[in-house]
Order: structure tokens, then sequence, then C-alpha cells
């Protein structure tokens, strides 16, 4: 559990690793990366994309470990903190405050990694919206029933609704039949002898 909050905290934090990359302070830093998406892999296959909001949280899906269900993550707002030149994750739940190293490769990729903790990276690129909108085209859930085409129909004909008059009705007269009761001894209880 505490891997993946730690791999979650990998992820947000990375995903601003573009501001910081080119020494930018930290407003110019918000609003690089704000709005944009971001694809990402990282070192044990957790794979995803996801955009950095304005009010420094994220939200974007995650396939932990490259299997399994994706999952829809939501980070709420100021959980990604500038510090200085280091960007930090503050998540709840989390025991500490994980602070990231992040390396420009090129105008589109760049690498985050945990600090003190090189191995645990992730390497991200620069997703266009375009990009975006066609992953989620081709993502959406498919019917299992194929339509049905049909050309548009034209009324021609009214059809009459015949109308509706008001009749007395009568109510219904039950008929109870009086028979004389039967009298009944009641059973006897007897002790069985056995």
């Amino acid at each position: 559990m505490v891997a993946r909050f730690v791999l979650g905290a990998v992820t947000a934090g990375a995903m601003i690793a573009p501001a910081l990359a080119g020494q930018m302070n930290a407003d110019e830093a918000r609003r690089f990366v704000s709005g944009k998406v971001f694809a990402f892999t990282c070192f044990d296959g957790t794979r995803g994309a996801g955009r950095v909001l304005d009010d420094m949280g994220a939200a974007g899906a995650v396939q932990f470990s490259g299997s399994g269900p994706i999952r829809h993550v939501r980070l709420p707002g100021n959980t990604l903190q500038v510090r200085g030149q280091a960007v930090c994750a503050s998540i709840k739940g989390l025991p500490f405050e994980p602070c990231f190293n992040l390396d420009k490769k090129d105008d589109h990729n760049f690498r985050g990694s945990v600090s003190g903790m090189g191995f645990a990276y992730c390497d991200f690129h620069h997703q266009g919206a375009v990009q975006m909108l066609m992953a989620r085209a081709v993502a959406r859930p498919r019917s299992l029933h194929a339509r049905e085409r049909t050309g548009s129909v034209e009324v021609s004909v009214r059809v009459e609704t015949p109308q509706v008059g008001s009749a007395k009705i009568e109510p219904v007269k039950s008929e109870i039949k009086s028979e004389p009761a039967k009298t009944e001894s009641a059973p006897e209880l007897r002790r069985s002898t056995d």
C-alpha cells in the first residue's frame, strides 16, 4: 500500500517535471504545466496519462504495474507544492512528503524520480490535446449490439383519437349467504397412556 502511495507521489510530482527542468521559478512552472497532458511510464511498468490542474492538483488515469484495471485518480488542490527549486507532494496518508529530481531530456520528454531513490522514476512525454481526444475516442466502451440504421420517418396520415364518454358504473354487490352455524364440540384432549 505504501509502495502505491510512493508511486502515486512520484507520478504526481513528476507530472510537473517540465516546469523545473529549464530552471524556471514557481510561477513559470505553474503556467508551463497547468492544464497540459502528460503520458508516463514508470520503472515498475506503471503507466498512464494525466494533467496538472491550475490549483496544483492533478487528474488522470493510472494502470499500476502495467496490468490490471485502469484507475482514475484525482489529487486535490495544493497536492503538488513548489518549495524553492524542488517539487514536492503532500499526500494524505503518506508519512512523509517526497520531493523529486527532475531531468529534462528534450522539449517533450522528462524524467522524474524521488529524491534519494534514483531507481524510482517515471518518464513523461507531453501529449497534445489532439492525441488525448483520439485516445479517449478509441477507449470508449462499445455496444455489444449493432445499431440499426433507419432512415427518417415521415408522417403522412393522422389517426383520430376516439372520444371517451362517461358512463355510470354500478358498484359490485356481494352476495352473502347466511347459513346456520354448525355447532361442533371442541375436540377432547386426552393424555397418552404410553
